[in-house]
This record gives C-alpha cells, structure tokens and sequence, in this order.
C-alpha cells in the first residue's frame, strides 16, 4: 500500500510516519517543500506518486495570525483540502484529514457530537470548516479526524510553554473557563493507523468514511492542565519557579486575544470508539508522559 504524508514535520505528521510505517510504503513532504498556497503544484504531487491513501496533516495553524490573513488560512486549510479530496476521489484512494474544535462556537453545554451544527468564531476555525465541507462535496472515501488541544514533546504548543514558562517565572497567569481534552499527537497517529488497518480489513471499508472526533478522554481547563504539567514536571525533579500555587486561574477576558476561542471544545468520541474499537485513554497519562521527556532532554 502506498501512503502520501503531507505536514510531515507537524506534531501530528511527525508521529504519523512512526504509525504508518506499519501500514505501508510512506513518502512524505512538508510545507517547506510544497507550497500549499498552489493548489496545482499539490494536484501534480499526487498525480506523480499515485497513492492509495493521502493524509493530509498540513495546515495553517496560526490562529490568531489567521485573523489578519485570512485568504492564506483559506488557501492553505480549505482550497488546498479541496484539491487533495478531488486528486483523491479521482485515483479511488481514501483521504484522512484533521480538522479542529475550533469549528464549533463552544455554546452548547455538553460534548459536541460530530453532526452538530458548526459556528466557528475565528478565521481558522471558519477556513479549517471550509476544508471539511470541502472534502465531503468532492468525495465519499474519507476519513476526517476532529481533535483538539494538540500537544507532543516537540514543536510548538502549551505543554513546552508552561513547562518552560513556570521554570523561568515567579508566577503564571492561565486561563480556567474553557473546556476540552488535551490529546497527544501520539495518540492521533496511532489511531489514524488503527483506522487504516480496519478499513483494509472490511468487507465494505466506505461504510466507516466519515467525520470522527478524537481527543483523549475525560476534560479539563488550560488551568487544570498547566497545573498537570508543573507537578509532573516537579516529580520529574525539575526545579521551578512557578509552582502549582503560583498558577492563577483567569477568565477569558484576563488574556485577550485576536482570535475567539470555544469555551466548550469538548468532543464526544463514541462514534469513533464504536465504528473502530479503539479505547482513548485518559488525558492526564500522556501528559505526564510528555513531560518526562521533556525532563529527560534537560531543556525546554
């Protein structure tokens, strides 16, 4: 089986060609090496290598950049989408893709289930929505995966931020009234991959296509979780400046940013257990994973 990997060098694209090495032949490329801003050189990508699944963990990530460039976020996250779904569709190959909580408006007071109506308050989340309805026009062999919170050991995102911020500061200031689940590019991968490996194995593999959530279980606070990663990273015997009692919960409106965020990024994720038999596990054990490994490199 052939795999094209786009988004590579991503948090998500990089445990992706860990986890699909176990699936097939995996050739791989990033946004430093095609522009996502031409759609055609894209289109002549897969044309070339012909695959019989296109993952597409590339985007414009930059949510409060968006704000301010919103035809490169659209170029990049819904009209670039467009054309891996058409390439897609044309060679019979499935597509998985990612997408966001960041398309829902974070209102509704329970978990969101994938069919509920989107209302995305920022660009990236209005651009990241273009692309999934993107896919669904053009084709019907898809996988789409919404998660949120995205963090690994590397890259650029919260974990590595409070863990270096709380080495360096008397005291951190955190957001504590927006809710989702934390969810590891790791565990992304390895579902992406157990996913692949059932669609091979069904009978009827277009019966699982659709729209998923993944996000690891339970849910907590941008407060709750920098506490989570100062007392791991303490048991991990890093020394801090910042500790859990200098972590002060703010609302919203004490950080305010360009771009609106969900109050609820909360995701129900029993149609994806139920289609594919996967168990997520809890938040904080990956957590405390990541940060031991950032203990482990001794720096930030």
């Amino acid at each position: 089986m052939k795999l094209l990997l786009f988004g590579k060098d991503g948090q998500v694209g990089w445990e992706l060609q860990r986890a699909l090495a176990t699936v097939g032949d995996v050739i791989s490329s990033d946004q430093g090496e095609l522009d996502f801003e031409c759609p055609d050189e894209l289109r002549q990508w897969v044309r070339r290598h012909a695959p019989d699944l296109v993952v597409n963990a590339a985007a414009y990530t930059a949510v409060d950049q968006a704000e301010s460039e919103p035809e490169r976020a659209r170029r990049i996250n819904a009209d670039s989408v467009g054309v891996l779904a058409e390439e897609a569709a044309r060679l019979g190959a499935w597509l998985v893709h990612y997408s966001t909580d960041y398309i829902f408006d974070g209102e509704k007071p329970a978990p969101y289930d994938e069919d509920d109506p989107a209302g995305p308050l920022s660009v990236y989340g209005q651009t990241k929505w273009e692309g999934e309805e993107r896919i669904r026009a053009a084709h019907s062999r898809h996988l789409i995966f919404r998660t949120s919170w995205v963090y690994a050991a590397r890259g650029k995102n919260f974990i590595r931020t409070i863990f270096r911020l709380a080495q360096e500061r008397d005291r951190l200031d955190v957001v504590a009234d927006q809710h989702g689940a934390p969810t590891s590019a790791e565990l992304i991968a390895d579902v992406t991959a157990l996913a692949v490996h059932r669609l091979r194995a069904h009978p009827h593999p277009v019966t699982l296509g659709g729209t998923y959530h993944l996000v690891a279980g339970g849910e907590t606070t941008w407060h709750g979780l920098a506490l989570a990663v100062v007392e791991a990273a303490q048991a991990c015997g890093v020394t801090v400046k910042a500790g859990p009692e200098a972590i002060r919960p703010i609302p919203t409106e004490g950080y305010p940013l360009p771009a609106r965020r969900p109050r609820n990024s909360r995701l129900n994720t029993a149609k994806l257990a139920g289609a594919f038999h996967v168990h997520l596990p809890e938040w904080r054990d990956s957590v405390h994973r990541a940060v031991r490994e950032l203990a482990e490199r001794g720096r930030p």
